[in-house]
């Protein structure tokens, strides 16, 4: 690239953040007003609020009737380790991992839990093999690896008779991808990754086997308040009907309810999954233009349309760290892309959010900034 001068166009929205994700298209403070501030969330007000945000989000990814959904404190960190602590240790356990947070699980699992769990990891860039996978065995698994781009393309290899719980983080999936619920016991996500929604609060989804094991299993292991689901032997309803174990924000539960109405207005979830397809489209038809860069995915099946990774492909490149952390720098101070730099465990790179809030233009505007910043950096080596 001989000319070096900057693109004349910016993202009108330069936000590609993983975590918190860009809020709906729109967004001003404006449309919170009706949040019931200093009230009780116990008040029918807080309550029906609380309601509206569990049937909505039932509505919208198609989750069964005979399935419970709860808000649940701590984001989604807080509903995987409700549902690890409550669930496992009852049969044998498999926990998969292809990014840093599944290996965040698989050490909850063997250190904090003491499991004689069969763990299975792939590299950055890949996904474990799901047919060697013994789903007798309650197995643990993250959907889209947020850190690595990589996602299941299906659930296809999970048995239907499984005699085991599948235990599935699907946090930067849910609201962008087809979730199998007939393939999931439990799975969680958090309100700041798709719909863009503010941190602090989790979801938590349990199918009828999941409940089943809650009310006939007990863990070895003491269960702090805040990790209870049963009282005497049975769920605690409560929890799934808007009644939450600790004060929620009705100021983040508003916003989640903002989001939810936008989500229904873009054609629920059908063009939610649209949206985030066509923006991770773009960027595959610009490294599949530029052969200096590539999806750290391996193969195209499980190439993530939310956290799109990048990896340079250059053997000009002297310090692979160094220069995308440059590029992305550069990026940034242009104010074309926000907070785009590979995430610390992950292999040297760029991490583009694409998800469903995150417009197809903004995300077609951003691919000529990347260009530059490469080719820029690309002569100062």
């Amino acid at each position: 690239m001989s000319d070096l001068n900057a693109p004349a166009q910016r993202p009108a929205n330069p936000r590609f953040s993983s975590g918190p994700c860009a809020k709906v298209p729109g967004f001003t403070l404006s449309l919170l007003e009706d949040a019931p501030l200093g009230r009780s969330h116990r008040a029918a007000v807080g309550k029906a609020k609380l309601r509206e945000a569990i049937d909505l989000t039932r509505a919208i990814l198609g989750v069964p009737d005979d399935y419970r959904i709860g808000i649940v404190p701590a984001s989604d960190t807080g509903a995987v380790e409700m549902a690890m602590w409550s669930l496992l240790g009852a049969r044998p356990v498999e926990m998969l991992a292809w990014e840093s947070f599944g290996e965040g699980w698989v050490t909850d699992a063997v250190k904090q839990l003491k499991l004689d769990a069969k763990v299975k990891i792939a590299p950055y860039g890949r996904i474990v093999d799901l047919t060697t996978v013994d789903f007798d065995s309650d197995v643990v698994f993250t959907w889209n690896g947020t850190t690595s781009g990589c996602r299941l393309p299906n659930g296809d290899a999970i048995p239907a008779d499984r005699q085991g719980l599948t235990i599935c983080d699907a946090t930067s999936a849910a609201f962008a991808m087809d979730l199998p619920w007939d393939k999931l016991d439990v799975t969680t996500f958090s309100w700041q990754k798709v719909l863009g929604g503010e941190g602090a609060h989790g979801m938590l989804i349990l199918s009828p086997r999941a409940v089943e094991r809650l009310e006939s299993y007990t863990p070895t292991w003491p269960l702090p308040k805040i990790f209870r689901l049963t009282s005497k032997g049975k769920l605690i309803e409560g929890i799934f009907v808007g009644e939450t174990i600790n004060t929620p924000s009705m100021l983040a539960v508003e916003d989640y309810l903002v989001s939810l109405k936008w989500a229904q207005s873009v054609g629920g979830l059908p063009g939610l999954v649209a949206r985030s397809q066509a923006n991770a489209q773009v960027i595959w038809d610009f490294c599949a233009a530029n052969p200096w860069i590539a999806n750290l995915a391996e193969t195209p099946d499980i190439a993530s349309t939310t956290s799109v990774c990048l990896k340079f492909a250059d053997p000009r490149i002297k310090d692979g760290d160094a220069f995308a952390k440059a590029v992305a720098k550069r990026i940034e101070k242009a104010g074309a892309g926000l907070d785009m730099g590979a995430y610390r465990d992950a292999p040297p790179g760029l991490r583009i959010w694409c998800g469903s809030t995150v417009e197809t233009a903004d995300v077609a505007a951003l691919m000529p900034w990347i260009a530059y910043a490469f080719h820029t950096e690309i002569a100062l080596q």
